[in-house]
């Protein structure tokens, strides 16, 4: 007899049966194995008539949920039931969360086991750690069980009730989604608020100041601070509105010429320091990472998306580097502590170790205080050198260990000076000037890590010196330049800035930030435009309609509101089917889901998607059609949305301009412009307008067409640069596009080609499979071979720009032996042998995923049974006999009281 531990993935199995002696066999539920039906394929037709069926969801019967076992899982949940037979003992070891949680229920009510049960948890997979967690089982948890079961129906009841709205309404396929909807809403309101701002110029004047011969340093930068006492505008004096904020009395907004007279009224001036402002400037560690700030950091400074860094991170996890990643606790355990401390005397020495240890309170509400921060594994950390670890989990192993290390080291202390310079100009006006520096005196956790910033502002670490200027010391301007801004609208989100949105708006689980962005962009809602994320018009129409006809559902607060109440239904202090019931039904003055699907009234699509280009006396509006976006506005006699033209699918809400739209309405997509004959080939050169912008093209001759009507030569194309209009450009503008891609020259040391090319996000460079992106669309014409090889000394830089190959090469399966590669399938990529298809899962990438992860998917696709061979041509079909229909192994899940009586230890029965 043995001892059965169940942990969720084959790769944590692996690590954890290592640590295990012969008395323990372990094995993993690939995930979870048991749902809600996710179609109608998978709904048993005992359900199929009730009205709750579709849902597969008993309102009316304490919101009571249907679970069956998918298909491609019951022959493994048969070898799980198999080897319980031998088992004498039964570990439940998923993680320890909510999710964790309900998957070790879903076992335990699946299996029905007849054994003694435990709740094995741990957050790291260490030797110490997982024998601990054996030896100090706890009982199941049912209150978090009911929490993540409530979160699973509420997401059900939102996505199935509102979802067939948008149907009937927006377009047919879209979804909705109770988080990923008001994540979306987000993304469409930064770019409402886009769309709104209105451009403000402001100048100032910046300077050269000289301190004089008795300073070692004595030139300094400063900034013109006021004139006569006001303060003289900034970008932050100005609202979305392009207007000055607040009284105009209170600031002065310089112009070009007022900035330019002042400067030269200040010529021979000589300036006075009016005041010296020193303070002391410390700054404290960052905390160690949880969940969400380990994705903003990962994309800030490795490039990676959400999914990507928590695909990463599971890898590292399983395998014994780092505790467990869906947390959002700051906490380290005191082993953690010893450990960081250890190391920060090894490798930066006792000066930068504090008197005492570092503790780190969470900021996020509820923060489940038992869980630690994502930090390195064991009671002695390896650095990122001893792991032995490459690529990807290198690199975020690498960032974690900084960050827990630094996180227990000394703050950094300096010195800020502030100083203000008068002088009076020939003009007459009293102007200050000021001038900022910090000098760092001790380093501190600094020497390790400095945090990445999403506003482009300066870094912890950076020091500005000035000269030890007195009061009243005299200084002169070595060189005054009026220096003219333009305002900037608010900054798209990127996934990084959305992750901390949500977190900072209480939205949302950090466990569920990744799937969000990955569905969002996956519905086509939001697309990427470098790292920045901008709504697809089709977002504004389901925004619209939700905000108009399901206010509460998509209001930020609302779904603020919901975790808390999974926060009170985990921690026992709530009902779960009181807070569902009002859900659906409502209570009182709130109003319930159902009673605003079944009342909805007259909504009119059209109306939902319509927006005016402009203003309405315009006349020009946008529609979100069926095949995508396009302008309505009046002909040329006037009459009203004669002229019809698409709006190209890359083209940003925000830059639906009124003459843009009045740009695509003179070309819409189609027609052509001739622009003359290409003096080499003879053709027809034509510009046109289509899907992804303006372009130019080149007519073939008839003789180029064969039979058919298929043309035996590819015409060349050239998109328009961002400075030319299909009003404007020339037939030798054109030929000059059409001469792209061009050879710039050879490797030297390769031998590879390198060409200039401009490509749907920009120009770039391509030499062989590794592109690099260019600053501007004229280098496509100007940049020699010697720029083009200093580009390619440089580190590649991540993200859109220079995204890797969407197929690529693992290495050999351990088990086949045979190559593994990364293809891109019909229903998205996957993982194959030759043999075998392994779809990636949601937190898989094909930018992170390893041979390791690859080998691992393929195992699991080889435990459910030999791959399907294609019948060869001309073969005949086998007459099969029809097999009697097995009735649905599916039955509805007894309550959780009655499954856990059925375990010989109560402690499923038990509420902790």
């Amino acid at each position: 007899m043995s001892k059965l531990v169940i942990v969720e993935s084959p790769a944590k199995a692996r690590t954890i049966g290592g640590y295990l002696g012969d008395d323990y066999v372990v094995e993993s539920s690939i995930g979870h194995i048991r749902d809600l039906p996710q179609g109608a394929a998978d709904t048993p037709a005992k359900i199929k008539d009730k009205p709750w069926g579709r849902m597969a969801i008993d309102v009316d019967n304490g919101f009571q949920p249907y679970y069956v076992v998918p298909r491609d899982k019951k022959s493994h949940v048969s070898k799980l039931k198999s080897l319980l037979k031998d088992a004498d003992e039964l570990y439940l070891a998923t993680d320890e969360d909510r999710e964790g949680e309900a998957i070790a229920w879903h076992l335990l009510d699946e299996l029905k086991p007849k054994v003694p049960v435990r709740r094995m948890v741990f957050h790291e997979i260490t030797k110490a750690a997982i024998q601990a967690a054996a030896d100090n089982p706890r009982e199941l948890d049912m209150d978090l069980v009911e929490a993540q079961e409530a979160r699973r129906i509420l997401d059900r009841l939102y996505g199935y009730e509102v979802s067939p709205v948008l149907w009937r309404k927006v377009m047919s396929g879209l979804s909705a989604g109770r988080v990923q909807s008001v994540a979306t809403r987000l993304v469409v309101d930064r770019e409402r608020e886009r769309m709104a701002f209105r451009v403000a110029s402001y100048w100032d004047v910046e300077g050269t100041f000289d301190a004089g011969e008795k300073h070692e340093q004595r030139m300094f930068p400063g900034r013109l601070f006021s004139v006569d006492g006001a303060r003289v505008a900034t970008g932050s004096s100005f609202g979305a509105d392009g207007q000055l904020k607040g009284s105009k009395n209170d600031v002065v907004h310089l112009d070009q010429r007022g900035a330019e007279a002042l400067v030269a009224g200040l010529e021979q001036t000589t300036f006075e320091v009016r005041s010296v402002e020193a303070k002391p400037y410390r700054r404290q560690p960052y905390a160690p990472f949880r969940t969400t700030t380990l994705q903003q950091e990962a994309s800030r400074k490795l490039g990676f998306s959400a999914s990507s860094t928590m695909s990463v991170a599971q890898r590292l996890y399983e395998n014994g580097f780092i505790t467990y990643m869906r947390t959002d606790s700051t906490t380290l355990s005191d082993t953690a502590v010893s450990a960081a401390r250890s190391q920060v005397s090894e490798l930066y020495g006792g000066d930068y170790l504090p008197d005492k240890p570092r503790t780190y309170a969470s900021k996020v509400k509820n923060a489940q205080e038992a869980h630690e921060a994502i930090r390195p594994s064991g009671d002695r950390f390896r650095t990122p050198a001893q792991t032995g670890l490459s690529g990807d989990q290198f690199r975020l192993y690498e960032l974690i260990w900084m960050r827990t290390v630094a996180s227990q080291m000394k703050d950094a202390t300096g010195q800020s000076v502030s100083v203000r310079l008068g002088g009076a100009a020939a003009t007459g006006e009293d102007v200050v000037f000021a001038a900022s520096g910090r000098v760092i005196s001790f380093h501190g956790f600094l020497k390790a890590y400095v945090e990445g910033r999403d506003d482009g502002g300066e870094a912890d670490d950076r020091e500005t010196r000035l000269p030890a200027v007195e009061e009243g010391d005299a200084v002169v301007a070595a060189a005054l330049n009026a220096d003219g801004h333009e305002t900037k609208p608010p900054a798209r989100y990127t996934e990084a800035t959305l992750v901390k949105e949500l977190e900072e708006r209480e939205i949302g689980r950090p466990s569920t930030y990744a799937a969000i962005m990955g569905t969002i962009l996956g519905r086509g809602y939001v697309y990427k435009k470098g790292t920045a994320l901008v709504p697809h018009w089709l977002a504004f129409s389901v925004v619209r309609l939700l905000v108009e006809h399901f206010p509460r559902q998509i209001s930020y607060e609302f779904t603020a509101e919901m975790e808390d109440k999974l926060d009170e239904i985990a921690g026992g202090r709530k009902d779960r089917n009181e807070e569902l019931a009002e859900f659906y039904f409502g209570r009182g003055d709130i109003v319930g889901l159902q009673t605003l699907v079944n009342e909805l009234g007259d909504i009119d699509p059209k109306q939902m998607a319509t927006f005016p280009v402009g203003d309405e006396d315009s006349g020009i509006h946008l529609r979100v059609g069926r095949y995508g976006p396009y302008v309505e506005g009046p002909g040329d006699d006037g009459a009203a949305f004669a002229k019809r033209a698409n709006v190209p699918d890359d083209l940003p809400p925000d830059e639906l301009s009124v003459a843009k739209a009045k740009e695509l309405l003179a070309n819409p997509a189609g027609e052509e412009t001739p622009l003359g004959e290409d003096p080499e080939t003879g053709r027809t050169i034509v510009a046109k307008n289509g899907r992804y912008g303006p372009y130019v093209t080149e007519q073939l001759e008839e003789s180029e067409y064969d039979a058919k009507g298929k043309a035996k030569v590819k015409p060349r194309t050239g998109s328009l640069f961002k400075d030319m209009s299909l009003d404007t450009i020339t037939l030798a503008e054109a030929l000059k596009l059409l001469s792209l891609p061009r050879v710039v020259g050879a490797d030297p040391e390769t031998g590879d080609e390198i060409t200039a090319q401009n490509g749907r996000y920009g120009p770039y460079l391509k030499k062989g499979t590794d592109s690099r992106s260019l600053t501007s669309e004229e280098q496509l014409f100007t940049l020699t071979l010697e720029e083009a090889l200093a580009i390619y000394a440089q580190p590649k830089q991540r993200g859109r720009a220079a995204a890797q190959a969407p197929l690529k090469e693992l290495g050999a399966d351990p088990v086949s032996g045979a190559p593994v590669v990364v293809k891109a399938g019909r229903f998205g990529e996957y993982v194959t042998d030759g043999e075998y298809n392994a779809t990636l899962r949601k937190d898989d990438s094909v930018e992170a995923i390893t041979l390791e992860r690859a080998a691992e998917l393929l195992e699991e696709r080889r435990a459910k049974g030999p791959a399907k061979k294609s019948a060869k041509k001309g073969a005949k079909k086998s007459a099969a006999k029809k097999a009697p229909a097995k009735k649905s192994a599916a039955k509805k899940s007894p309550a959780k009281k009655a499954a856990a009586k059925k375990t010989t230890t109560k402690a499923a029965a038990k509420r902790s």
